[in-house]
């Protein structure tokens, strides 16, 4: 039953002795080469994806009352596929059920399948790229990058860390107690992984894989049965993972309901029912934060990790590369059109201006030079579409359309060419810190206020107060002044934000490797769990023991 374990353990060993030193590693290849995947594997994975179009999608043994499906491409298309679908009960009754066979698996077993799954879901990125940008909008390379490979390398780090955690202590042990003269008392003690039960997996629309592997891959690892729940606007993606799960899983001897699919509807979701079962015992949830509040307050005594909305802040106080900070803003910006959970929204930057190697910069300035870096960016529209993709939902484009009146334009929003696609690129305006609160809460997407402050002190105090209170999960700082650096670091790990330091070039503060960042900290109202640490896994199962005197 280990043959899967042995198989996969050099990526196991890799993975734990990255986690452990936290360089750069990653298992799975972020580039779409046929050099990497095969010469007809972006071919094979485009097929793959059109095949499903307009037809139910087969997940045989699955329970099902109904069929469900509405997925509407951001970039015009209909999607037309249907999954099976029940309701609670159902899906609750048959992870139960389920569930004694893989609670009683070993962890070597279990850890080999998650292995052996993952390493299938990463030969099949290219049909998970297709799925997951014709669901969220991600442009085609992003999609690859993080619905593919950077969602398995995330996958595969809550393995390694629940193998870490699970194996801490023996499975076995003889203990020997002196009696002075007397004979020894002697057990032997035997332990064993006990894991909570059902684990439900709410899904979000942008990141559908990258953030629901974590908890996923997590709770399968330690003996739990999962309940995937997808966003209604991007079941695609966590559709064919569970998949590959139950196709695995089956192969290996196992109930295949141990992976389960809760596809539904729009305005008929059945979260709140799973939420509320006494029979869920773990819940992983990214999302807004008044859902977030929601399913804290009805999930009873499951045990709930969280991602939820915040605030990012970059704070410009003083540049040794002006245009090489503004481009990388820009770029920071315009990525997946402010869609990503780590995007920067409000830039603080002093009444008066900043220092820079070009001289002194005023705040028009300052403003003016990262809106020509954008329109420099986006300046050709086939790029364009590259960088920004499209808007997941509908509703983030009528909040851009909403935001014109928040501040002074600097520089407005507009579509990327006129095709079908639903897009818009970054709006920025400017506004005075101590006179509007509207940048004081989160506003999904391209939308972006540079805040003037008095000073650089008062825009580090302002950004770490606003994620103390509202959350953050990025942070991003421009200085000159070393001195000014370390406070600025001391107050940001204060308010559980990571923090990125003068960044030009090609890194950018939205970014997050894995093995290496620690995504989300759990310190402040942008979640309470992070991605990955050992905090992450180890409360998803108990040790328990059995002992009895050794035979003499």
């Amino acid at each position: 039953m280990d043959a899967l374990f042995d198989r996969h353990q050099p990526t196991l060993t890799a993975a734990l002795k990255a986690a452990q030193e936290r360089g750069y590693w990653s298992a799975y290849p972020e580039i779409p080469s046929g050099k990497i995947y095969g010469e007809t594997a972006k071919d094979d994975g485009l097929a793959s994806y059109n095949a499903r179009l307009g037809k139910p999608f087969d997940m045989s043994g699955h329970p099902v009352t109904a069929q469900v499906g509405a997925e509407v491409s951001p970039f015009g298309p209909t999607l037309d596929i249907t999954y099976p679908a029940a309701d609670a009960g159902t899906l609750i009754a048959a992870s139960q059920s389920a569930a004694p066979g893989w609670a009683t698996a070993s962890v070597k077993t279990r850890v080999g399948i998650c292995l052996e799954i993952l390493a299938r879901l990463n030969r099949r990125s290219f049909e998970m790229a297709n799925a997951v940008m014709h669901t969220t909008g991600q442009a085609f390379a992003m999609a690859f990058q993080a619905g593919g490979p950077h969602a398995q390398d995330r996958g595969l780090e809550a393995v390694a860390y629940a193998y870490a955690e699970m194996t801490r202590t023996p499975t076995q042990a003889l203990w020997t107690k002196p009696q002075g003269k007397g004979e020894p008392i002697v057990l032997e003690k035997h332990w064993r992984i006990a894991p909570r039960g059902v684990s439900l997996v709410i899904g979000c629309q942008t990141f559908p894989t990258w953030n629901s592997y974590p908890g996923l891959f997590a709770s399968l690892a330690t003996g739990n049965t999962v309940i995937v729940k997808p966003h209604p606007g991007a079941i695609l993606p966590l559709a064919i993972t569970v998949a590959v799960i139950r196709e695995v899983l089956v192969e290996e001897g196992f109930d295949a309901n141990i992976a389960l699919l809760a596809a539904d509807a729009p305005g008929a979701e059945i979260t709140g029912d799973l939420v509320k079962s006494d029979a869920v015992s773990i819940i992983d949830y990214t999302g807004s934060n008044s859902f977030g509040e929601w399913v804290r307050k009805h999930a009873g005594e499951a045990q709930v990790y969280t991602e939820e909305a915040g605030v990012n802040s970059i704070v410009i106080a003083a540049t040794g590369d002006f245009v090489g900070m503004c481009a990388n803003i820009a770029f920071s910006l315009s990525l997946y059109s402010g869609q990503m959970c780590t995007a920067p929204q409000n830039i603080y930057v002093a009444k008066t201006g900043i220092q820079t190697n070009e001289g002194h910069k005023s705040f028009d300035e300052v403003a003016a030079g990262i809106a020509a870096a954008i329109d420099d960016l986006l300046a050709d529209p086939a790029r364009a579409a590259g960088v920004c993709g499209a808007i997941a939902n509908p509703a983030t484009v009528q909040r851009v359309e909403a935001a014109r009146s928040l501040g002074k334009i600097i520089r407005d929003s507009a579509r990327i060419g006129s095709g079908d696609a639903r897009t818009a690129t970054p709006l920025i305006l400017a506004v005075d810190g101590n006179e509007t609160n509207a940048h004081a809460q989160e506003l999904f997407g391209p939308i972006v206020f540079i805040v003037a402050v008095a000073d650089a002190t008062d825009g580090i105090a302002q950004a770490t107060s606003l994620a103390r209170r509202k959350g953050a999960i990025t942070a991003g700082l421009y200085d000159t002044d070393d001195s000014r650096i370390h406070v600025a670091v001391d107050a940001f790990a204060a308010a559980g934000v990571n923090l990125s330091v003068n960044l030009t070039g090609s890194i950018y503060v939205n970014q997050s490797a894995a093995f290496s960042d620690f995504h989300v900290t759990g310190a402040n109202p942008a979640g309470n769990a992070s991605l990955t640490d050992a905090a992450f896994v180890a409360n998803r199962f108990r040790t328990v023991m059995w002992r009895r005197p050794k035979a003499a």
